[in-house]
């Protein structure tokens, strides 16, 4: 049974009705027969999105129907994950001409803070970790009106990810297979919902270390996990939205959920800069080393579609 709060195909285009314009277009490249194997396989460079993410796509959507239902309180928003959506709420904040407020630990780095203020947030360091950093929004947002984007409406922000599937599917029509990291499950839950109104395998893909998604199927239930990856700084989420966790159980949609290992994920990182000189997250090279490991093997001739979702990364660590 599928969750009420799940996007359908139906939020995921009029999210691309909402922000035509606002995003940058998806580029897709055909790959090499080296992650094949035997297989199609097309790159989609997500990483080239506003704020290196596609974060920036659910941003947007979430924004723009918030203002047009006259719904976004005159204190804005709250943003305190500490991870890429930080970035995506701070940057359509400014487009949108919202005020952002963004909380962070004391950990968070120089580089990150400095972003966060180029794009007009309010950057505020509170709290040890990013927990005590999250519960100090929380009073924030008691104290003053705000949002926090990240959970007020999870269905927006996922339909908005969606579109990059509609996008893929634009550039390559008879797209037989999507494969794509999952961390708290908002592109896996937008993606989904177009890929099973088109007949499209999902396969997400997960780190060891950091696998809500897997351990929720196991368990049938949304539950946290121990995070402890080297692509956490993208796939960090303690656990999977209950969103997500519908669509990877409906009946009516191929879903399949993998994890790989670290080594793996470093190897595909390191293969794309080698081989095309593509410059990614751990994250999204989680995407493919799926294929790289061979843990998701496609058929002869199948079109399969990788997003490769974020690059806010250093390129000195590409041998790490």
């Amino acid at each position: 049974m599928i969750d009420i709060c799940t996007p359908s195909l139906v939020d995921v285009e009029a999210a691309a009705e909402r922000i035509g314009g606002i995003v940058r277009p998806l580029t897709v490249v055909e790959a090499g027969p080296e992650y094949g194997l035997g297989a199609e396989v097309y790159l989609a460079l997500e990483f080239m999105q506003h704020t290196g993410s596609f974060k920036a796509r659910g941003a947007a959507n979430l924004f723009a129907a918030m203002l047009a239902a006259g719904t976004m309180p005159n204190a804005g928003i709250v943003s305190a994950t500490g991870r890429n959506a930080d970035i995506g709420f701070a940057w359509a904040a400014a487009l949108f001409g919202i005020p952002a407020t963004i909380f962070l630990a004391e950990s968070a780095t120089r580089a990150r803070v400095d972003r966060l203020r180029g794009l007009g947030a309010d950057v505020r360091i509170s709290g040890r970790t990013q927990d005590q950093a999250h519960d100090n929004a929380g009073r924030f947002i008691a104290r003053t009106g705000a949002i926090d984007a990240y959970t007020f409406d999870d269905n927006l922000t996922s339909a908005g990810a969606g579109t990059l599937l509609l996008e893929c599917l634009a550039a390559v029509p008879e797209l037989d297979t999507i494969v794509l990291a999952v961390g708290a499950g908002g592109m896996f839950s937008g993606v989904t919902a177009v890929a099973a109104g088109r007949g499209i395998r999902v396969v997400g893909a997960e780190p060891e270390g950091s696998c809500a998604l897997h351990a929720a199927l196991a368990a049938d239930t949304v539950m946290d996990v121990e995070i402890d990856s080297i692509a956490a700084d993208s796939l960090g989420a303690p656990r999977i939205s209950a969103a997500a966790l519908s669509w990877a159980r409906a009946r009516t949609t191929d879903v399949r959920s993998i994890v790989v290992d670290d080594d793996a994920i470093i190897r595909a990182r390191r293969s794309l800069w080698e081989g095309y000189r593509l410059v990614v997250e751990h994250g999204s090279a989680t995407a493919l080393a799926a294929l790289t490991t061979g843990a998701y093997r496609p058929s002869k001739g199948e079109r399969v579609g990788v997003i490769l979702c974020g690059a806010n990364t250093d390129p000195a660590d590409l041998r790490t």
